[in-house]
């Protein structure tokens, strides 16, 4: 073997590990992202019930973040008296 023919098989070596791992790497990310969207779907039309509330009371709705959540400052309790 001539060294041009050990620099083109390490080159093919190296093309083909890195193509495989780019493959899986892609698969498994498209995988895990497909699993975890099913997890955002509302459940009240399907047979699988996520909770007893889903099941039988109104839609959950979710609050904006900047909603206030209330009069107490949770934070409050943790500071030091002097």
């Amino acid at each position: 073997m001539t060294a041009s023919q050990v620099l083109s098989l390490v080159v093919g070596l190296l093309q083909g590990v890195g193509t495989i791992t780019v493959f899986l790497l892609v698969l498994f990310i498209g995988v895990c992202v497909l699993l975890t969207l099913t997890k955002f779907r509302s459940t009240r039309n399907s047979l699988t019930v996520k909770s007893l509330d889903e099941l039988v009371g109104d839609p959950i709705r979710y609050l904006p973040a900047n909603t206030p959540r209330g009069p107490m400052d949770q934070l409050a309790g943790s500071q030091r008296q002097p």
